[in-house]
C-alpha cells in the first residue's frame, strides 16, 4: 500500500475538534487535582507530601509509556490508541469517586496517567504530524487554541462543582466528559489513519535498515540529543513555576488580588502568544521563530528577579512568562518533527517521555527546596534562568546540525 500524497494544508475541521477533546482532557485531570488536594487530604487523612505524590505517579505513568504509546502511532493505530486514553480517562475519573484509603488513590492517578499519555498532547501533536507531514506546524499551534484554556475553563467549573456538590460527585461529572465528548471525537476524526512509512534505506546500501535500526541511530545522533535536551530542560523549567506561582508574585509585591488574578489568567496569555504565532507563520521564518520565542522565558524570570517589589515589572514577568510559555509548547512539540525526523516522531518524542516525566516531577521540589525565607525564591529562579538559556542554546545548535528531516 502507498503512502498518501503530503496534504499542503491541515484539516481545520479536524483538527478543530481534537482542540476540543484537548480542553476536556486537560481540564478534566492536570487542573482538577490542586482542586481536590485538600479534600482529599482532609477525608482520607492524608499529609501534603501523600496526596502530592499521587501526582508525580501520574507524570511517571504519562512518561513510561510514552514511548511505546509513540510506537504504536507510528505504526497507524492512532484511531484505536488515543480513543482508549480518552476511555481510560473517564474510568479513572469515575474510580476515583470510589477512593477510600491511599492505595486506590494512587492506584487511579496512575489510570489517569495512562489515560494523558494516550491522549493528551504529545500523542496528538503526534498524529498531526504524521498526517499533515507539509502543515503539521500550524496544525500543532491551532490544537493547543483551546487546550491553552483548559486552567481558565476548568478550574473555576471544577471549584464550582466541589462547592456544590463535594469532590466525588464532582468527580463523578467529570468523568461523564472524556466518554461523551473526547471518546466520540477521536472514533469519529482519526478515521483512514496513514500507514506506517517505509523503513529509511541504508546510508550504506540499499537495503532497508529497519524500523528499529533506524531509530536507535536517530536517537544517537547529535540533532535529537540537542533537541531532546532542549525539550527535557525548558519542560522542567515550565514546570517549576506554576505550584509557587502565588507564592512568587506575593514575595514579587503584587496586592492580593493580583496575586489571584494573574495566574488565572496565564491560560489567556498563553492562547494569545499562540494566536500571534499562527497570524505571523505563515510570513516569517519558522526557525527564527524557533531560536527567538525560547529567550521570553529567561528573559521574564529576569525581571521577576530584577522585580523588587514593582507591580509594573511583575506584570512584565507574568506576560513574557506566559507568552512563552504558550509558544513554547508549539517549539517544544515540533523541534524533533523538524530537526530529527518527521517518520519516527512519535517514538522519538516518545523516548523523551521518561526525562521529560523526571523533569516535571522534580522541578517544583526542588524550587521548593531552594527556597529559603532570607532569600525567598531567588536561587531557584537564578537557576531556571541559567537552565533555560542552556535549553534555547542547544536548540540552536541542535538546527545547525540537523540533516534535512524526511
Amino acid at each position: 500500500m502507498s503512502l498518501p500524497l503530503p496534504v499542503d494544508r491541515y484539516d481545520r475541521h479536524v483538527v478543530g475538534w481534537l482542540s476540543l477533546a484537548q480542553l476536556v482532557t486537560w481540564g478534566s485531570v492536570f487542573y482538577t487535582f490542586a482542586l481536590l488536594m485538600e479534600p482529599i487530604e482532609r477525608e482520607l487523612g492524608l499529609s501534603r507530601a501523600q496526596s502530592s505524590l499521587a501526582f508525580s505517579l501520574m507524570l511517571g505513568v504519562d512518561g513510561l509509556l510514552a514511548y511505546p504509546v509513540g510506537r504504536w502511532i507510528d505504526q497507524g493505530h492512532e484511531r484505536r490508541v488515543v480513543t482508549a486514553g480518552s476511555l481510560l480517562i473517564a474510568a479513572g475519573l469515575a474510580l476515583h469517586t470510589q477512593v477510600s484509603g491511599v492505595a486506590s488513590f494512587y492506584a487511579v492517578w496512575m489510570l489517569l496517567g495512562a489515560g494523558m499519555a494516550a491522549s493528551a498532547y504529545n500523542p496528538v501533536f503526534a498524529v498531526v504530524t504524521r498526517r499533515y507531514p507539509q502543515d503539521f506546524r500550524r496544525a500543532i499551534i491551532t490544537l493547543t487554541f483551546l487546550g491553552g484554556l483548559a486552567s481558565t475553563v476548568f478550574i473555576p467549573l471544577t471549584a464550582w462543582l466541589i462547592d456544590a456538590w463535594g469532590w466525588r460527585a464532582a468527580l463523578g461529572v467529570l468523568a461523564v466528559l472524556p466518554l461523551a465528548v473526547c471518546a466520540p471525537i477521536h472514533l469519529r476524526m482519526l478515521r483512514d489513519p496513514p500507514p506506517p512509512a517505509a523503513p529509511a534505506p541504508s546510508p550504506h546500501g540499499i537495503a532497508p535498515t529497519g524500523e528499529k535500526a533506524e531509530r536507535v541511530r536517530l536517537m544517537r545522533g547529535a540533532p535529537f540529543l540537542l533537541a531532546g535536551f532542549f525539550v527535557v530542560a525548558m519542560m522542567g523549567v515550565v514546570a517549576a513555576l506554576p505550584a509557587h506561582m502565588v507564592s512568587l508574585l506575593r514575595e514579587a509585591g503584587l496586592p492580593p488580588a493580583w496575586v489571584v488574578v494573574v495566574p488565572a489568567s496565564i491560560g489567556v496569555i498563553q492562547v494569545v502568544g499562540r494566536l500571534g504565532l499562527f497570524v505571523l507563520e505563515r510570513r516569517g521564518d519558522p526557525h527564527r521563530a524557533n531560536r527567538l520565542i525560547p529567550l521570553l522565558i529567561p528573559l521574564g524570570l529576569a525581571v521577576l528577579l530584577a522585580s523588587q517589589g514593582s507591580v509594573a515589572l511583575a506584570l512584565c514577568f507574568v506576560l513574557l512568562f506566559g507568552l512563552g510559555n504558550g509558544m513554547v509548547t508549539i517549539v517544544k512539540g515540533t523541534a524533533v518533527a523538524q530537526y530529527v525526523s518527521r517518520q519516527h516522531v512519535g517514538a522519538l518524542n516518545g523516548a523523551l517521555g521518561v526525562p521529560t516525566a523526571l523533569a516535571r516531577a522534580s522541578a517544583p521540589w526542588l524550587m521548593g527546596l531552594l527556597w529559603s525565607p532570607q532569600g525567598g525564591y531567588t536561587l531557584g529562579l537564578w537557576g531556571l534562568v541559567v537552565i533555560s538559556l542552556a535549553a534555547t542554546l542547544a536548540l540552536w545548535v541542535a538546527q545547525r546540525v540537523a540533516q534535512p528531516v524526511d
